[in-house]
C-alpha cells in the first residue's frame, strides 16, 4: 500500500504540474479525431505524410533526451507516436515529460516511417486528455507475445476495466458477446419477431423450477420476487394474439455459482404462435447459424472441448437430433424399463454410482443421468428430445409416450445452450401440472414450478399452439468465443465483497 500510495502522490504532483503549465486533461471536454489505430495503420501508404488527429492511452513510453516515442492505444489496435522539443516547444515538450502509461492524450501530426520501419504518427501538437492516477498492470509485450500482465483471475472480474485494457483475448470475448447480442435482435427482428418487455419483479416467480430472490414493494406493501425466467408473461402475450415475441432480458435464480451458472444472467426467450416443437428446432438452427455469419463471418468455429481437444462446430449442417432414453442406455448403461418406477430408477441409479436421497420422483432421476453420462458427450450440435413429465411442467404431453413431453434441449461443446417445447394451450391439463408441482413441493421437492392462477385465466381466455424456446445468452457467448467459464463473458459478474484492507 505504501509503494502505491507514493506513485499515487507523484502522479498527483505531474497532475498540478500539468494543470501550472496550463494542460489540464479534465479541463478538455472533446477531441475530435480523424482516424482510428487500425485505420491508420491499414491505410497507411495512402495517408503517408498527410495530418492525422488522433486519440487513445499510452501503453508505452520512452523519453530520449530532447525527443521520446509513446504507443497509444484506442483499445482495439495501438500505434506510435513520435515527440520531438523542437517539434512541441518547451512548454509542449514539458508536457510530454509529466505523461505516464495510462493517460490519455490527442496528438496532431502526420504518418511517417521510423528509421526502424515503424509507421508512427509525428506529433505536432499534443493535448492531455486524462491522468492515470494507478500503475496499470499492461505487462511486457514483444513480437506478439505477453507477460507478466494482469493474470490473477479474481482481480480481473473484480476490476473488468483493468482487464479490457490489458489483456486483449479478455476483451476480444467480452466484446463479441456484446456483438452477439446485438446479432440476436437482429436475427429475430428480420423475421417479424416484435421484442417485448415483462416485468421484472414479480408476485409468482414461474416459468422454471428455481428459488428467487426476494424484495419488497413499497407502493403495495407486497413481498414480490425477481423473475427466475420470461415464459409466463410472454405467453400471455400470445393470448393477446401478439403471433410472435422474443425478449432478451436479465433474470435472477438464487442458487449457486459455478463456471456453468450464474445467479444472475441474460435470457433469450421466444413464442411463436402456430409453430410447433420441430418449427423450434429449425428456428434454433438459423439463430446460431446467422448470429456465427453476422459476428464472425462464418458458419463454423474452433472451440476446445473439456478433453482439450480442438473441434470444429458446424453450424451450416442440422443439428443431431437424439432421444433421451436411447442415449442414456447408451452411455450409462440404463435400460428405459429401469426408468419406469421411482424404486427401480432408484437402484439403477446407485448402480452408476450417483446419490440418491434427494431424489422424489423418476423425472429428476433421468435428468441426473442425462447430466452426469451423456452431456459431456454432446460436442457437436446436437438436440435431445423427449423429457420426462415431472421435470416438464409448461410442455404438451407426448402423445405417443406416456409420461413424457414434447420437449428438447439443445446441446453445443457438452453444455445446455437451450430448451424448447410445444407449449401446453390446455388450461385444464396445466392446472393439473401446477398442482402436480404443488404436491411434489409438499413432498419436500425443493425445487419446483409455482402455481400462477393469473397465467391459468389467460390460457382460459384461449392460446393458440405455439412453440416456444429459451436460450441462456451467457451459455451461447461461451460456445461461440470458446470461452470455458461463465465468467469470461459477463462483463461484471458478481464477486465476493472484499475484507477490510490492511493500512499501508
Amino acid at each position: 500500500m505504501g509503494e502505491e500510495s507514493s506513485i499515487r502522490d507523484v502522479r498527483l504532483q505531474k497532475l498540478a504540474e500539468l494543470r501550472r503549465l496550463g494542460a489540464d486533461p479534465y479541463a478538455v471536454e472533446r477531441f475530435e479525431t480523424t482516424h482510428d489505430a487500425a485505420t491508420l495503420l491499414a491505410r497507411f501508404d495512402e495517408l503517408q505524410g498527410q495530418t492525422v488527429r488522433y486519440a487513445g492511452r499510452i501503453v508505452s513510453y520512452r523519453l530520449m533526451g530532447k525527443a521520446g516515442f509513446a504507443h497509444v492505444s484506442d483499445g482495439d489496435a495501438k500505434i506510435q507516436g513520435y515527440f520531438r522539443k523542437d517539434d512541441l516547444g518547451e512548454t509542449g515538450f514539458e508536457v510530454f515529460k509529466l505523461l505516464d502509461i495510462g493517460d490519455h492524450v490527442g496528438v496532431v501530426g502526420e504518418l511517417f516511417l521510423t528509421k526502424t520501419g515503424e509507421k508512427s504518427i509525428h506529433v505536432r501538437e499534443l493535448t492531455p486528455l486524462s491522468k492515470s492516477l494507478q500503475v496499470l498492470p499492461l505487462g511486457k509485450e514483444k513480437d506478439g507475445e505477453r507477460w507478466y500482465g494482469l493474470q490473477d483471475t479474481e482481480l480481473r472480474y473484480r476490476h473488468r476495466h483493468l482487464d479490457l485494457i490489458c489483456n486483449p483475448e479478455a476483451r476480444r470475448m467480452l466484446i463479441d458477446r456484446m456483438r452477439i447480442v446485438s446479432a440476436v435482435r437482429r436475427f429475430f427482428d428480420s423475421r417479424g419477431y416484435l421484442e417485448v418487455e415483462t416485468p421484472v419483479l414479480q408476485l409468482e416467480a414461474g416459468g422454471a423450477a428455481a428459488t428467487p430472490f426476494l424484495t419488497y414493494y413499497n407502493a403495495y406493501d407486497v413481498e414480490v420476487k425477481l423473475r427466475i425466467s420470461l415464459e409466463l408473461y410472454l405467453k400471455r402475450v400470445i393470448c393477446g394474439d401478439v403471433r410472435k415475441v422474443y425478449e432478451i432480458g436479465r433474470v435472477f435464480r438464487n442458487e449457486g455459482v459455478s463456471n456453468r451458472h450464474n445467479p444472475e444472467f441474460t435470457l433469450l426467450e421466444f413464442y411463436e404462435a402456430y409453430a410447433n416443437l420441430e418449427d423450434m428446432m429449425v428456428r434454433v438452427e438459423d439463430l446460431f447459424r446467422s448470429v456465427c455469419q453476422d459476428v464472425f463471418g462464418t458458419q463454423t468455429v474452433q472451440v476446445k472441448a473439456a478433453d482439450g481437444q480442438t473441434h470444429t462446430l458446424d453450424f451450416s449442417k442440422p443439428w443431431r437430433r437424439v432421444d433421451l432414453l436411447e442415449e442414456i442406455e447408451r452411455h450409462a448403461g440404463v435400460r428405459p424399463d429401469e426408468l419406469t418406477t421411482l424404486e427401480s430408477a432408484k437402484a439403477a441409479m446407485e448402480r452408476c454410482g450417483l446419490p440418491t436421497e434427494h431424489e422424489h420422483h423418476v423425472g429428476g432421476i433421468i435428468e441426473k443421468l442425462l447430466e452426469k453420462f451423456v452431456e459431456p458427450t454432446l460436442i457437436e450440435p446436437t438436440f435431445v428430445v423427449g423429457y420426462p413429465l415431472e421435470t416438464s411442467p409448461l410442455a404438451k404431453k407426448d402423445p405417443n409416450k406416456p409420461g413424457f413431453t414434447r420437449r428438447f434441449e439443445g446441446y453445443v461443446r457438452g453444455r445446455e445452450v437451450c430448451n424448447a417445447f410445444s407449449e401446453i394451450n390446455d388450461p385444464i391439463d396445466q392446472r393439473e401440472r401446477f398442482e402436480q408441482q404443488l404436491g411434489q413441493r409438499m413432498g419436500g421437492a425443493d425445487e419446483t414450478h409455482p402455481f400462477d392462477e393469473e397465467f391459468l385465466f389467460a390460457l382460459e381466455g384461449g392460446m393458440p399452439p405455439t412453440g416456444g424456446c429459451g436460450i441462456g445468452m451467457d451459455r451461447l457467448a461461451m460456445v461461440l468465443t470458446g470461452a470455458d467459464v461463465l465468467r469470461e463473458v459477463i462483463l461484471f459478474p458478481m464477486m465476493k465483497p472484499e475484507g477490510p484492507k490492511e493500512n499501508g
